[in-house]
């Protein structure tokens, strides 16, 4: 039974980075993800003046509840959306002028819904070429708190950026929200808020987080569920088994609800309290699902579905156009030129199984989800290679060395 060990989660490892830094006292935190984006932000941490020290197994983080240390930065993003969203938030709270920065793709990604609230919450903040996008400059003041409307209906984490700057205004925050995608990466952010000693509540649209800032406390990081699904679903797709442990029943990540698409569509799944396991039957069926809440694994699931018993139809996830890539766009035009029939819509897509799929280089866009989705394909399709299979550093620097030792085992 192949059992993988999938690094740790970049969501959490980055919130568990920005509590760190708000929090009073030093914090641990256990098994982080070593990534592009992970050091990314860990690097514009250091740049805002926090320390952050690393051994191979954790990194230590000196908090500042008071905000950056230095009066000045210039911070680079790269490629990071929680790098470019979550530390110009943190640095609002601080006393000083602090510019960010990013890549030409992560230049291209929205910004303006929190940018807007940050604004009506009284930061001095400012665009520099386009409204909405890096780069921008933050003239921090400290900010007083009070009531905001955001709407998030393109990414959870703007809402995630204003609950984690709650504690450290003056009179805490009451978010107000429009719409909301994604709603299990808002569940994790409050979780680990509640890790460092702050409950939100939640009534009804509004979202309540009370000053007094953060306690440090040693966090450990579970195993990336977004990054698991290529595993599942390289043993849903080859009649294989695979065990990822440190994902069990009590996992904080939604994208874990993987597991149950791939159930419906005739995998075996156990879930343990510590380990989760997927076995393949022979057979995957056709279905209709709406990964609004888990639509970092569409293209997991897009790039398994030519080879379903009948149509797969994914739903309700327009947000997948406005990641690091048009991801929807993306599986359509890879599926097509395998030979295999796609429709899509504004907020879905269906694939319709047919002639064995044809080996072709897949474009990635610079996607590390593109690259790992299809590299599950090339277990069924001889002849898949990529245009840029290294932009997998950005989540899993180890990923193409850990998938061709599973397909070795499998």
């Amino acid at each position: 039974m192949p059992v993988v060990d999938i690094p740790g989660s970049k969501s959490i490892t980055a919130r568990a980075l920005f509590l760190a830094a708000a929090a009073d006292g030093v914090t641990t935190l256990v098994r982080p993800l070593r990534s592009d984006d992970t050091e990314g932000f860990a690097e514009g941490l250091t740049r805002l003046g926090y320390r952050v020290g690393r051994t191979p197994d954790s990194w230590q983080v000196d908090g500042r509840p008071q905000g950056p240390a230095v009066a000045e930065a210039d911070v680079y993003c790269r490629d990071g959306a929680t790098t470019a969203r979550f530390l110009p938030t943190l640095a609002a709270a601080g006393h000083g002028t602090y510019r960010f920065d990013a890549s030409e793709q992560m230049r291209r990604r929205p910004l303006l819904p929190l940018t807007r609230a940050l604004r009506d919450l009284g930061v001095d903040l400012r665009h520099e070429d386009r409204e909405g996008h890096h780069p921008l400059t933050v003239h921090a003041s400290g900010v007083a708190g009070g009531e905001v409307t955001l709407d998030a209906g393109q990414s959870s984490q703007y809402l995630t950026a204003l609950l984690m700057l709650g504690p450290l205004t003056e009179k805490g925050l009451r978010v107000h929200v429009t719409d909301l995608v994604s709603v299990p990466y808002v569940e994790i952010t409050t979780a680990m808020m509640r890790a460092f000693g702050v409950e939100v509540t939640r009534e009804g649209n509004d979202f309540v987080v009370p000053p007094g800032g953060y306690r440090a406390t040693t966090y450990p990081i579970e195993p990336d569920a977004s990054t698991s699904s290529y595993f599942f679903a390289a043993a849903a797709l080859t009649g294989g088994e695979v065990t990822v442990p440190g994902l069990g029943e009590g996992a904080l990540q939604g994208d874990l609800g993987f597991v149950d698409v791939l159930r419906r569509m005739g995998a075996g799944v156990e879930i343990g309290a510590d380990r989760t396991t997927v076995r393949g039957t022979g057979t995957l069926r056709g279905l209709t699902v709406n990964m609004r809440d888990i639509s970092d694994t569409m293209p997991t699931l897009a790039a398994i579905a030519p080879f379903a018993d009948g149509p797969v139809r994914i739903e309700d996830v327009a947000n997948t156009r406005v990641k690091e890539c048009d991801r929807l766009e993306a599986c359509a035009e890879n599926l097509r030129a395998m030979g295999v029939r796609v429709e899509t819509g504004p907020d879905w897509i269906e694939i319709h199984p047919g002639a064995a799929p044809e080996g072709t280089e897949i474009k990635t866009y610079g996607d590390h989800r593109i690259v790992m989705s299809f590299a599950v394909t090339g277990l069924r399709v001889p002849g898949i290679s990529f245009d840029d299979p290294g932009c997998v550093r950005k989540t899993f620097p180890g990923f193409h060395e850990e998938f061709a030792a599973l397909r070795a085992r499998l």
